[in-house]
C-alpha cells in the first residue's frame, strides 16, 4: 500500500512560512523601537528682543501690507480692540475667529453677539463684518492680513 507523503508536507511548509513571517515582523518592530535616534543637543536660549511699541511699525516689520476697509472706518480705539484670526464660510452661514482686547480668540457664528452692541453680521473669504444689528448698517469690517506670495 502506498501513502501520499506529499499531502503532509504542504501544511507543514505553509505553517513554517507563516511563522517565519511572524518572526521577521517581530524582529523588524523590535529593531525600530529599540534603536532610537540620539537626543538632539540642547539649544541655547535666545536673548529677548525689544519689540517696537508702535503697532504699525511692528506690522510693517512683519510684512503686513496696508488693509483697505469696505465699511466706513470706525474710531481707532474701537477698531484696535478686535483682531480677525480666521474665517469659516458655509452655504447659508459661517463663523469667524475673533480676538477681543488681546484675549484669546473665540469663535462667533453669523448673528452672534461679539461685544456690547456688536454682532457678527456676515463673513466672506477673508473678512468679517460687525454691525449693531444683524440686518443693520455695518459698523466695521475686520480683514485677515494679506497672504504673502
Amino acid at each position: 500500500m502506498m501513502t501520499n507523503t506529499s499531502g503532509r508536507w504542504v501544511p507543514r511548509i505553509a505553517t513554517l512560512l507563516v511563522w517565519a513571517l511572524v518572526a521577521g515582523s517581530l524582529t523588524l518592530w523590535w529593531l525600530r523601537l529599540a534603536v532610537q535616534a540620539p537626543p538632539a543637543p540642547p539649544v541655547a536660549a535666545a536673548a529677548p528682543v525689544a519689540l517696537p511699541s508702535d503697532p504699525a511699525a511692528l506690522a510693517r516689520a512683519l510684512g503686513v501690507l496696508e488693509q483697505v476697509a469696505e465699511a466706513p472706518a470706525p474710531a481707532p480705539a474701537e477698531a484696535s480692540r478686535f483682531a480677525l484670526l480666521g474665517v469659516v464660510m458655509r452655504r447659508h452661514n459661517g463663523a469667524a475667529l475673533i480676538a477681543i482686547d488681546g484675549k484669546p480668540a473665540k469663535p462667533f457664528r453669523v448673528g452672534a453677539k461679539v461685544d456690547e452692541g456688536l454682532v457678527l453680521q456676515s463673513v466672506s473669504s477673508r473678512s468679517a463684518v460687525l454691525a449693531a444689528a444683524p440686518d443693520g448698517p455695518p459698523r466695521m469690517t475686520l480683514e485677515l492680513p494679506p497672504r504673502r506670495p
